[in-house]
């Protein structure tokens, strides 16, 4: 089933203290490897992003925040505003394992939704826990409204409009169909965690196993 694709990059890097999105992984910027990864899924991929020319190396469009200053849920907002399709799978720029098996499999469960988004469990000291990844997930140009009021309202968090439309969660057991291991939500938002990554990567590619790579 069709859908736009939508690559947040907007954000200040302020963990990383250096634009993510142009570090290099494995010989190329995160952000290529990305769109390297997702454009066989979509007739209709672009980055969302204000004030960042350098973007256009991509050759994918960049539109700037139609509201600036709102973070990610802006970000979302914009992309469902622009989005050729009626739903739009929305991923961050610091995902360097994103799965397109994984995406097409999502992008093809029933469209009875206004928000799908995969669910992990995350076990802490003080027991288990859930999170929702929602910087990994599918919306509906249906949810736009919903959005819009929390918006002008000053809630930014992306769960803010959750209450107000119809969520479909996807459970771990789906998600480890196609992506066993979880890699797919393996961020490199911090000087730690791309480093940890790429050694990841490294030594896949040693053992010659080139599906993460």
């Amino acid at each position: 089933m069709q859908a736009s694709i939508a690559l947040l990059a907007g954000g200040q890097s302020r963990r990383m203290g250096r634009d993510k999105a142009l570090l290099d992984f494995l010989g190329e910027p995160l952000l290529a490897r990305i769109i390297r990864r997702v454009r066989p899924l979509t007739d209709d991929l672009f980055i969302v992003a204000t004030d960042r020319p350098e973007y256009e190396q991509f050759g994918i469009p960049v539109i700037p925040d139609r509201i600036p200053g709102c973070g990610p849920l802006g970000g979302i907002d914009t992309a469902l505003h622009v989005a050729r399709h009626d739903y739009c799978l929305v991923l961050s720029c610091d995902l360097p394992f994103v799965h397109p098996d994984l995406l097409a499999a999502l992008l093809a469960i029933p469209r009875d939704y206004d928000v799908l988004v995969p669910v992990r469990s995350i076990r802490t000291d003080q027991g288990g826990d859930e999170t929702y990844e929602t910087l990994h997930a599918v919306y509906a140009k249906t949810a736009r409204p919903a959005i819009e009021r929390c918006l002008a309202e000053g809630h930014y968090k992306i769960v803010s409009f959750f209450p107000y439309v119809r969520v479909r969660r996807v459970d771990e057991a789906f998600l480890r169909q196609y992506d066993p291991d979880l890699l797919s939500f393996l961020n490199a938002n911090t000087p730690e965690s791309y480093t940890r990554a790429l050694e990841y990567a490294r030594r896949v590619l040693d053992r010659g196993e080139g599906g993460s790579s």
